[in-house]
């Protein structure tokens, strides 16, 4: 798969019943320009069983949200609400200003969507299904083929276009799928599980893809999955979904503040010419304000672990270890905040949400 030209700026292609909010209540415009969704307090019910629980969420153009949860936490039904395909219970969105439930074609011309299991035409060629995506989208032809071979040369197909989908590994399906979420040219773009059966130099390329999308035509992108990893690697912003419910909400460092152990934490590396140096720097970093430990690693030479609480005097302490560095005449080889991982903040989020261990993702 070539990672593509550079993508071209964004255009309109779906001709427009009146203004983006047309029929809209008031309500239902958005009052940032910016945003693309937007829900509050939306819920779903199936008889006794909450699948989404009182959601408030916005995504912002030229964002990647990841929202990301065990099967079965509610994401795809909270997908399906977004895009007019079941009604919620109780609650409102917006989706481009638009009320899905209410406007469901409007949303749908405008929001390009790849669910989790991809189906195609079998006795079609890749380039013929998209054909047909764009004509249900009203595109008119010399644009549709025009915008269909920059989709497929994005996403790595232009050689197999002409070949028929039966033909197709699950990868190339599924690189399919975002080209033929790509062909109206939405303002917004969901991907339920977008990599699935996908090899891991294919799964980079789909991810760097979508940061170019989110870059150069300022999509908002809906990355709902289960894979920590791939969430980490792309999202800017990541929700956690458990049991319905978002229980949290942010950046890497913001989950990581909140569901944290209360403590920052920073890798400092020294190269130590005598004896001496080395029994005095624990002492002189734990002298810093708002150090509260400093703890060797497992072996000679390693860096020490610093733990700072509270988090937010972090960036001070480690300007004052180069300061302290420098005035005692300590090597600082290397020096770095330590970030927990994606893993850890899920599972001290799942753990505090329902008040007991969880296991990993799966």
């Amino acid at each position: 798969m070539t990672s593509g030209p550079r993508l071209a700026p964004k255009r309109r292609i779906v001709p427009r019943q009146g203004s983006a909010a047309a029929g809209a209540s008031p309500a239902e415009s958005l009052d940032d320009g910016s945003v693309r969704i937007r829900t509050r307090k939306l819920t779903k019910r199936y008889g006794d069983l909450v699948a989404v629980d009182h959601l408030d969420l916005e995504i912002h153009s030229g964002e990647i949200f990841g929202l990301l949860g065990q099967n079965g936490a509610g994401k795809t039904t909270t997908i399906l609400m977004l895009l007019g395909l079941t009604e919620p219970s109780d609650g409102e969105a917006w989706v481009v200003g638009l009320d899905p439930a209410r406007h469901p074609l409007e949303v749908k011309r405008r929001v390009g969507y790849m669910p989790d299991s991809v189906g195609f035409y079998s006795d079609l060629t890749g380039r013929e299904n998209l054909r047909y995506t764009a004509r249900l989208n009203r595109i008119p032809d010399e644009l549709a083929e025009t915008t269909i071979d920059e989709v497929l040369d994005q996403v790595g197909l232009t050689e197999r276009a002409d070949d028929l989908t039966d033909t197709y590994s699950r990868g190339m399906l599924q690189r399919l799928g975002i080209a033929d979420a790509l062909v109206k040219d939405p303002d917004v773009l969901i991907l339920d599980e977008p990599t699935t059966a996908i090899d891991p130099l294919g799964v980079t390329e789909v991810l760097l893809l979508l940061r170019r999308l989110v870059e150069e035509r300022g999509l908002a992108v809906l990355l709902s999955s289960h894979l920590l990893n791939q969430v980490q690697s792309v999202c800017d912003r990541i929700g956690i979904f458990a049991s319905g419910r978002l229980i949290g909400n942010g950046t890497i460092a913001q989950l990581a503040e909140r569901f944290g152990d209360g403590a920052a934490h920073i890798e400092a590396g020294f190269e130590f010419e005598n004896a001496a140096d080395a029994e005095r720097a624990p002492g002189l970093l734990r002298a810093i304000d708002g150090v509260e430990d400093v703890k060797s690693g497992p072996r000679p030479g390693d860096p020490w672990l610093v733990t700072v609480r509270p988090p937010s005097a972090g960036g001070a302490v480690r300007q004052a270890i180069l300061s302290v560095a420098a005035a005692e005449g300590l090597r600082l080889v290397s020096m770095r905040p330590i970030v927990p991982s994606l893993e850890e903040i899920y599972r001290s989020a799942v753990a505090r949400s329902t008040g007991e261990t969880t296991g990993a993702v799966h």
